[in-house]
This record gives structure tokens, sequence and C-alpha cells, in this order.
């Protein structure tokens, strides 16, 4: 399972339960709304989509299916604006 870790060129803040993102070598901007912010919250604190997914499970009344969906969808579009970065885990 691949883990994520946050660009270091990346900087962000929260502002009125949304979260804004920069990366400070590419200039790239990005905002995300209420779910994607606690999405990013609990990728500065774990560093696995499963993680991520479980806490999320509890949060939100959603099908694993559709959250996992959703969760895989936005840490790629982080990863090809290169504000996280996917690491292979096939280290065993």
């Amino acid at each position: 399972m691949p883990h994520l870790a946050i660009n270091p060129s990346v900087i962000y803040r929260e502002l009125a339960g949304e979260v804004v993102l920069l990366n400070l070598q590419s200039g790239v901007y990005y905002g995300l709304d209420e779910v994607g912010s606690r999405v990013w919250q609990l990728l500065t604190q774990s560093r696995g989509v499963d993680d991520v997914c479980a806490t999320l499970l509890d949060e939100y009344d959603v099908s694993a299916e559709a959250l996992r969906a959703d969760v895989e969808r936005l840490v790629g579009e982080l990863s090809e604006k290169g504000l996280v970065i996917v690491e292979s885990g096939d280290h065993h």
C-alpha cells in the first residue's frame, strides 16, 4: 500500500473550517472544502489512505466504497498538483 507524504514545499492554513494549500516551489494554490480539509488534516497526522478512510468512516455516514473512492480521487488530485508525494509501499 503506498504511503503519502506532504510535499515539504507546501504550506497550508485553515480559514473558516476550510484549508488553503500553497506549493511555494510551483506556485500552485489549492482550496479544500470541509471534507477535503478533514482528509488533509488526517494526511498530516498519518501516512496511509487506509488510516484516513478508517477514521472518516467513524465520522461520516457514508459507505466504505464511496469514501475510499472520494479519498483516492482527492489524493490523486493533490499528487498531480505536487502537494502530496505518493511513496511506494512495497518494502517488506
